[in-house]
């Protein structure tokens, strides 16, 4: 298959591009710096990327940016600033994939372990994972020509001791554990659904 990764050089895209590449598939790596650029903050931007990137058989997004501050701290603009840097442009990408992608093809994104499970200065994000979640269920049952949707929700990762921290009592994923969560994504027959890491 032909399948681009959006985010493709961050701590899940990076796993996310080798898995995929080492199963024998194609993979186009597509971030704000790579070879192959894109910014999922301008839509044109995406648009682009799917006029340069020709029969695609999948699409997977690994990137987006939420602020973490306490509940008491976080205002209108922070909650704003995580729908615009972490779920708006998710879906932005499901909006202009469906209309590039091949008949069959799949888009997978990734939201969060914290739609399930919350940690301190956690509530912006949630509201995002939670959205984009709730998002691919209704997307993926009105997808056209069997495109399959579905989400990744990864818990804190292994590969980002910075954060560990953070969640408190939470079992850091590995790697492997990533790179079969997104290989099911990409090569199953599962949509509508957010596969748990």
């Amino acid at each position: 298959m032909k399948i681009v990764v959006i985010g493709a050089s961050g701590s899940i895209g990076r796993v996310v591009s080798d898995t995929l590449e080492s199963r024998g598939h194609e993979v186009i790596r597509a971030s704000r710096t790579g070879e192959v650029r894109v910014d999922l903050a301008d839509a044109a931007s995406i648009a682009t990327l799917f006029v340069e990137v020709t029969d695609i058989d999948a699409v997977v997004v690994a990137a987006g940016s939420v602020p973490f501050k306490h509940l008491t701290e976080l205002d209108r603009d922070d909650y704003t600033t995580a729908f615009l840097g972490k779920t708006l442009p998710q879906i932005e990408v499901v909006r202009q994939a469906i209309t590039h992608l091949r008949d069959g093809g799949s888009v997978t994104l990734t939201s969060g372990v914290l739609s399930r499970d919350p940690i301190a200065t956690g509530a912006a994000a949630a509201m995002a994972n939670g959205a984009l979640e709730s998002f691919v269920i209704t997307a993926a049952a009105e997808a056209p020509r069997g495109i399959r949707i579905n989400a990744v929700s990864p818990d804190v990762l292994e590969n980002s001791p910075g954060y560990h921290r953070l969640f408190a009592g939470h079992r850091p994923v590995g790697d492997d554990e990533i790179g079969r969560a997104y290989t099911l994504a990409v090569e199953g027959l599962e949509t509508g659904r957010t596969i748990t890491v």
